[in-house]
């Protein structure tokens, strides 16, 4: 049997009479790199949230290495990290002092959390600016810390909410040889993104969501093949996500889906 890390159970989020999330499905295994696509308003960053549990379900399941996420949180959250896609970091720390706290609140024991934070200083190429207070760090170096931080513990899952925002191609390229790398060696990775080119070379499979609702998901290869014609995952994704002119198209991958 796969190794199921991220599972939801028709998990639900209303506001008001707004579904933002609505009977959401989903399994991603051990080693797989999920990409969450979507246009704004469509429910990703609410999903994620809630995976984190930052969000009460309205109805349903969300589970992280088996654990329900809101029953279970204390055994779901030490196996999980999150990357938000806009980082709030305390300003008056240092990046050292940021992810030594970051490993203390995981209570990672200081001979193995030293090192290992000089590692991910140096990964990052902060190791030269890494005693400087994080105010006076661009938003592109913030972000890098918080990456770094999220690693710091050797997550089992890493949900990440547009992960490249501010990071220049040299970071950019990095990032992805890190996730591809945690792949390889077990872990999950949930991506939301805008950069659909990240996606197709990067994913293992990728889900479609639109008004809270997966409407199709698959390898970037079986979409393609879907659709029978050839098309770029970005061609694919402004066809599902578009108006009603691309309703049969819609139809034809969710009954093929079933």
């Amino acid at each position: 049997m796969e190794n199921i890390l991220i599972k939801t159970e028709n998990l639900t989020k209303r506001f008001g009479s707004v579904a933002a999330v609505n009977q959401l499905n989903l399994e991603v295994k051990a080693g797989e790199i999920f990409g969450f696509l979507g246009p704004n308003g469509s429910g990703k960053t609410t999903t994620i949230k809630m995976l984190t549990g930052l969000l009460e379900p309205s109805e349903g399941h969300a589970f992280v290495c088996g654990y329900d996420i809101i029953k279970e949180p204390a055994q779901a959250k030490a196996l999980l990290a999150y990357v938000p896609d806009q980082p709030k970091l305390y300003g008056k720390l240092t990046a050292r002092e940021f992810l030594s706290l970051i490993a203390d609140l995981y209570r990672i024991p200081k001979d193995i959390s030293r090192p290992r934070t000089q590692q991910l200083l140096e990964m990052f190429s902060l190791d030269e600016r890494a005693d400087e207070l994080l105010e006076g760090y661009s938003h592109g170096m913030r972000q890098k810390v918080v990456l770094a931080a999220a690693l710091i513990h050797q997550p089992r899952v890493l949900l990440m909410d547009e992960p490249t925002v501010g990071l220049d191609p040299a970071s950019a390229r990095l990032l992805k040889d890190i996730l591809v790398e945690l792949a390889a060696q077990g872990a999950t990775i949930f991506v939301s993104t805008h950069i659909l080119e990240i996606a197709e070379h990067l994913c293992h499979r990728v889900g479609i969501l639109q008004e809270g609702r997966i409407i199709t998901q698959g390898s970037p290869e079986e979409l393609r093949a879907l659709a029978g014609k050839g098309q770029s995952l970005e061609d694919i994704f402004l066809d599902l996500t578009g108006s009603a002119e691309h309703k049969e198209l819609i139809q034809s991958l969710e009954g093929n889906e079933k």
